[in-house]
């Protein structure tokens, strides 16, 4: 093509970069262009986006590009999708007025005006005070600044693309991102087959595969945009994961679903989980809380699935709240400098500080040993090949003495764990190397008296409980002979579960009070 393409997008910072980004694109596909700014152009109409369409039907631009997450409505009659560009980072992270501290903090202020960050956020810390953070990016970036909040979410993408991401931030990994965020479509006029041609060198089929499942999930729940609403689908060897959730506005309860298939049976995916969270009361959940009366009211001290909790009676309620909070501490590089021989990981939250701090290429490790089946999944699928795997610490620690050649492991560990397995292994003679890879503080909540057990998964969670409630007749249901141990010191009627999983010990509620 010998014309020079002419791109634009809406005026906003980010708008203006994304035609640069469009602009890099086409050159490396030895492809002259240049940015029109879309005021330029004198065309009767308000709405930015359908300014570019008319422009595109006019001739006066080639491509328009969009950040696909924010288009309202469908594009001109005449406009098409053209390509979708290579996914951006799909994290949301929160921007810190000083540090993590505030964590520890009976509460705290956390600034967004999206519902969807909002209404993960109150999930996951009910006492915290959301406030509304409007404007441009610039402007909430300013207002953040200018203002006494402990913190404020953003999407980390608009701010990479934009170069006005701040160093004092921390990725929310935990938070799923609204349908199509992240991602770049670019429009063209229908006739325009020349220019059609060339954007399909730029389609990212993996990027589209994944956003196209993201919006027909959405649009198949039939909500007003701004609901909230999270879904991410992501590819990796040639495995697609779907996972997807509905909020209650005020962060009270939440419905997911989450699902992998192979690459090449995707069809009704987006379908299919939209009829499993209705089915499931997704309408109800999206506009107010409460739940149907039952005979049985149980509280887990810890936030479990819809596949988890229907494992319950239909007798059985069950309320939730996260007692515990894991704040991931920022690992050193020095860590994994050189290979590591032996690395111990007892529990996920230590897989995912590691996560939150390297990229898998960054991690070279000869032995990997863990402790539960969810944490080998979780280390086979983003870091290596487990060696060895047991269902409790101490049974791996045992293991270790009879088994470890070299006699000297890490251990990645928290502040909230029982250090068996040191103690063990150093009686052993084995060197262990301990680095605290997060910390666990105490986020409770005074419930209500007519809950008939309490789940509890571990002595640091019994402990925040007993911070703003008092132990009196309930049931206290414990993952394990550790937790139950603790719980003995309060309550006089302990349950533990067969397994250490939340499986079990939700089959131990059934087998306690249903006859």
């Amino acid at each position: 093509m010998t014309k020079i393409i002419k791109i634009s997008s809406n005026t906003t910072k980010l708008g203006i970069k994304l035609a640069h980004i469009v602009a890099n694109r086409l050159k490396e596909i030895d492809q002259e262009s240049e940015v029109i700014d879309i005021h330029s152009i004198d065309i009767k109409e308000n709405n930015p986006a359908k300014k570019l369409d008319q422009a595109l039907i006019n001739g006066d631009i080639d491509i328009a590009a969009h950040n696909l997450m924010d288009l309202s409505n469908s594009f001109s009659e005449g406009v098409i999708k053209a390509a979708i560009l290579n996914r951006g980072d799909t994290n949301n992270i929160l921007v810190l007025k000083k540090d993590e501290a505030f964590f520890a903090n009976k509460t705290a202020t956390i600034a967004t005006s999206n519902l969807l960050h909002k209404s993960q956020w109150l999930y996951r810390y009910p006492n915290h005070k959301l406030v509304d953070n409007n404007g441009n990016l610039e402007e909430r970036l300013e207002n953040f600044k200018n203002s006494n909040w402990d913190g404020a979410v953003f999407t980390i993408d608009e701010l990479k693309k934009t170069k006005l991401l701040p160093k004092n931030n921390l990725k929310l990994g935990w938070m799923l991102p609204f349908p199509a965020q992240a991602t770049v479509i670019l429009a063209a006029n229908k006739d325009n087959s020349e220019i059609i041609h060339i954007c399909e060198e730029l389609n990212d089929k993996e990027t589209e595969i994944c956003v196209t499942i993201e919006q027909e999930f959405f649009a198949a729940l039939n909500e007003e945009k701004g609901a909230p609403i999270g879904a991410l689908a992501r590819i990796k060897e040639e495995e697609l994961e779907f996972k997807a959730s509905v909020f209650n506005p005020d962060g009270k309860n939440k419905i997911e679903f989450s699902k992998t298939v192979p690459v090449n049976h995707t069809t009704d995916l987006a379908e299919f989980a939209a009829k499993f969270l209705l089915d499931r009361n997704a309408k109800k959940i999206l506009r107010k809380s409460g739940d149907v009366e039952k005979e049985i009211k149980v509280f887990s001290t810890k936030s479990l699935s819809i596949g988890q909790t229907s494992i319950l009676h239909q007798n059985t309620g069950i309320d939730m709240s996260d007692f515990i909070t894991i704040q991931y501490n920022r690992l050193k590089p020095i860590i994994f400098k050189n290979t590591i021989e032996n690395l111990v990981f007892t529990s996920q939250s230590a897989v995912e500080s590691v996560l939150n701090s390297f990229v898998s290429s960054e991690i070279e490790i000869t032995n990997i040993y863990c402790v539960g089946r969810r944490t080998k999944r979780l280390i086979e699928r983003n870091i290596s090949k487990v060696t060895h795997i047991e269902n409790t610490t101490k049974k791996l620690a045992d293991y270790l003495v009879k088994n470890l050649k070299s006699k000297e492991i890490t251990y990645l560990c928290g502040n909230d764990q029982i250090n068996e397995l040191t103690t063990i292994l150093s009686n052993n003679n084995i060197v262990v190397n301990e680095i605290e890879s997060y910390k666990t503080t105490f986020t409770p909540n005074e419930i209500s008296k007519d809950h008939k057990g309490i789940l509890f998964f571990s002595p640091f969670g019994i402990k925040s409980f007993l911070t703003k409630n008092k132990a009196g007749d309930q049931v206290a249901f414990c993952i394990g002979d550790t937790t139950a141990t603790e719980a003995k010191k309060y309550f006089t009627k302990v349950v533990t579960s067969k397994l250490p999983t939340a499986e079990s010990l939700l089959k131990s509620i059934n087998e306690h009070f249903i006859q």
